[in-house]
């Protein structure tokens, strides 16, 4: 079954613009482990297990990027390298202490949240409520379609964004091309003028 933006009863899978921004916003109130989780899926569009399998080797603190394992391919050693702000790789550093840990020989054994899924899932659906955020785009997927929606609705092209979320095929990316509710809104507001 392809991938879609609605649940079966029409509901949104992704966040708004809106909603996106109270998410953040009530990231930095959380703990800043949590936090950083948050960032991390918000700005790069990865997996919550990608994320969670992250370690410290994979953050690219010179290019303000991180390298992730595709982890839905059949074969491992998939990586896929995503930009983030600098505000992204300064939190990253300053939380997981990136810099030392990357001087070590510990960097490729180092996961930065050393949680199971399921912590990892309890503590941004926690994010989410505290957003008041409810529905079923209130997860950790939700924010990997909101990175895929806000990605194509800024005019990244669809190439770029398959290979940011680790999409095998072009066709799975473009249902994001699908859900331009602000912009569809702003043409349908011309014609109706």
């Amino acid at each position: 079954m392809s991938e879609t933006l609605h649940d079966a009863a029409g509901r949104r899978k992704y966040l708004t613009a809106t909603e996106r921004s109270r998410f953040l916003t009530a990231a930095e109130a959380a703990d800043r482990e949590t936090r950083t989780l948050c960032l991390t899926l918000a700005y790069t569009g990865c997996r919550l297990s990608e994320a969670l399998a992250l370690t410290a080797d994979r953050v690219d603190l010179a290019e303000r990027s991180v390298v992730f394992e595709s982890l839905k391919k059949r074969r491992r050693g998939h990586y896929r390298i995503v930009p983030v702000p600098g505000e992204v790789i300064d939190a990253l550093d300053l939380v997981h202490d990136l810099r030392a840990v990357q001087r070590s020989n510990r960097a490729v054994i180092t996961r930065l949240w050393p949680w199971s899924r399921e912590t990892g899932w309890r503590r941004v659906t926690a994010v989410m409520r505290r957003a008041e955020i409810l529905g079923p785009h209130a997860t950790p997927k939700g924010l990997r379609h909101t990175f895929g929606v806000q990605a194509v609705a800024s005019g990244v092209p669809l190439n770029l964004v398959q290979r940011w979320l680790g999409h095998a095929q072009l066709s799975t990316t473009a249902i994001y091309a699908d859900a331009q509710g602000a912009e569809a809104r702003q043409i349908a507001e011309r014609m109706w003028a």
